[in-house]
């Protein structure tokens, strides 16, 4: 009880520093609505799953939550040790021997999904054990439908409406709760419409519910860092576009690091580093693809997507259009296989979501600008992408290439490079110049909403910064459709994640809102003198880094465990 008591103390101290910061910054200028419209908030995965649990305070036991870094998926080594043993004898004896890898392929997704087995759905894409959250996002959620949430303060506040929902769900299925969850809003307010904030997974939820119920109860639409476009890295490694990259997966700790999404120590960057300039990641790939790759490369897939997270249908909703099939087959086979009558409920619900909306998101977007509803886009960049698919080196944040986030912006052709200076003089004497990005890295002239559409580099995807809850909250709720001229920064912005500080974009300080080293020198050698060039210097500092972990464990073994800084 003593903790529900802190909590909602806590809570209440929050809201009371919030309150000010928003009314203080409430932008008369651009004849704010926000007094008679409210705004939902749909966040994307991540939310905590809990699972009925009559042991544990409140009934209910967390399973899951994307931002723990530890705890997730607890288990002990002797069964670590048992799952690898159960996963290699039948890969050594029946795949490699007699060339049989089904076995290999049932044991493996066998161990993975044991590992996740508390938040998988099931066959049909229906959660196993209750569509859970917290009992406190339920709450809020039955609360904010049953109370006006203008109070005293006297307009809407882009949080007061969040819409919490299980992420793992189909997003029509979710989107479908949405309306209900709207329409209880329009009731308990007064109001005739709503606007929505989307993010991540959030706006394929909210496209889902255009797709289904129109515009009619729509305000504005703000869509920050979507996926709704596809993620590059889900749609082709999950078809066949899978590959591993040593300076991406390096480049991809740095940027982590840089953000706050990891903690990855140097030694471990820099060994990575020196097995990419040694050769090894390569070799090693290049060995698994002359042997067994073609022949194990869809099982694999199949088992480790069916055995993680691509039971989930929200996952799927990220695989782009044009990805789609070939995912569909190397997971659940050809047309006619067992795995997909095995998998027919959940295939179906995968087909709706693409047929509906993932082949029609330029279209819905239209019609939504097209009603009248204030549109406002949010893309990021300067951030590595998963190194795990072809798009690897690609401008994106992360997850989303940004041309697909941005729905359509022209970008360098990798992150090595700036779009070229005759692209760039045609674009200025068209009279677009203002779209280039002092990087010389992105053209939003090409862009669905060239005007209504941000680019944040620097910024991560899972994380919205206050400026952009600030700014897409006064678009959707503004008395007109506002502009990147309207805007108290500019189309172009970079952010400091040491500082949490926002700026305008220029040409001298573009570069340092990068998070990563991107130099195609050291990445892709001239020749094999430079080579063995690289592969000294890494190997010196290795070295280096492996004198002082030494030397810190020397000095635990004498002295102890050292406690944090911090503490």
């Amino acid at each position: 009880m003593k903790k529900w008591i802190s909590f909602v103390l806590v809570l209440l101290l929050c809201c009371q520093l919030v309150t000010p910061v928003l009314a203080e910054s409430d932008p008369a200028p651009y004849g704010r609505v926000n007094d008679r419209i409210p705004t939902i908030n749909i966040a994307g995965d991540g939310n905590a799953i809990f699972v009925p649990d009559e042991t544990a305070e409140g009934g209910e036991r967390q399973v899951f939550y994307m931002r723990e870094r530890e705890g997730n998926f607890d288990s002990d080594s002797g069964s670590i040790t048992s799952a690898v043993t159960s996963v290699m004898l039948p890969f050594l004896k029946e795949g490699i021997l007699k060339n049989n890898w089904d076995p290999f392929y049932e044991n493996l997704q066998a161990e993975v999904s044991d590992l996740f087995a508390e938040i998988q759905l099931d066959k049909n894409g229906n959660a196993q054990y209750g569509t859970t959250l917290s009992g406190w996002c339920n709450w809020v959620t039955w609360y904010n439908q049953n109370n006006d949430n203008k109070g005293e303060k006297g307009y809407y506040d882009f949080d007061d409406y969040h819409f919490w929902y299980d992420w793992r769900l189909d997003p029509m299925e979710n989107a479908r709760t949405l309306n209900e969850y709207i329409q209880n809003v329009k009731r308990v307010t007064g109001s005739d419409k709503v606007s929505i904030l989307s993010s991540c997974l959030g706006s394929n939820v909210a496209l889902a519910y255009i797709a289904q119920f129109g515009t009619d109860d729509l305000y504005g639409l703000a869509i920050d860092a979507t996926t709704a476009n596809g993620a590059e890295f889900i749609s082709e490694s999950i078809s066949g576009g899978f590959k591993l990259d040593g300076n991406a997966i390096v480049r991809f700790f740095e940027s982590s690091n840089a953000t706050g999404m990891f903690d990855v120590s140097d030694f471990i960057i820099a060994t990575i580093d020196l097995a990419t300039k040694a050769g090894l990641l390569d070799g090693v790939s290049r060995l698994v693809r002359a042997t067994i790759y073609d022949k194990v490369v869809e099982g694999v897939t199949s088992a480790l997507a069916l055995g993680t997270m691509f039971t989930m249908p929200c996952y799927w909703a990220c695989v782009d259009a044009a990805h789609y099939d070939e995912a569909i087959r190397y997971v659940f086979g050809e047309e006619d296989s067992e795995k997909r009558q095995e998998y027919a409920g959940l295939i179906a619900k995968l087909d709706a979501y693409h047929n509906e909306v993932a082949c029609h998101v330029p279209e819905l977007l239209q019609t939504t600008a097209d009603s009248g509803v204030y549109m406002a886009v949010v893309a990021k960049y300067g951030l590595q992408m998963v190194p795990l698919s072809t798009s690897r080196n690609v401008i994106g944040d992360e997850f989303a290439s940004l041309t697909a986030a941005s729905f359509g912006a022209t970008t360098a052709d990798s992150i090595y490079d700036t779009l070229p200076d005759e692209y760039i003089a045609q674009r200025v004497a068209e009279g677009k110049g203002k779209y280039i990005s002092p990087d010389k890295q992105v053209d939003a002239s090409t862009c669905m909403f060239p005007d209504q559409t941000w680019f944040i580099k620097g910024a991560t995807h899972t994380i919205r910064t206050e400026f952009e809850d600030r700014w897409l909250y006064t678009c959707i709720t503004a008395d007109r459709q506002l502009t990147i001229d309207d805007c108290e920064l500019t189309q172009f912005m970079v952010y400091d994640n040491a500082t949490r500080v926002m700026s305008p974009m220029t040409e001298e300080n573009c570069q340092a809102a990068t998070t990563f080293t991107a130099d195609r020198a050291n990445d892709e050698p001239a020749n094999f003198f430079v080579k063995i060039k690289l592969y000294v210097k890494s190997l010196a500092k290795w070295l280096k880094l492996l004198a002082g972990v030494i030397k810190d464990k020397i000095s635990e073994k004498i002295n102890g465990p050292q406690p944090d800084a911090e503490a």
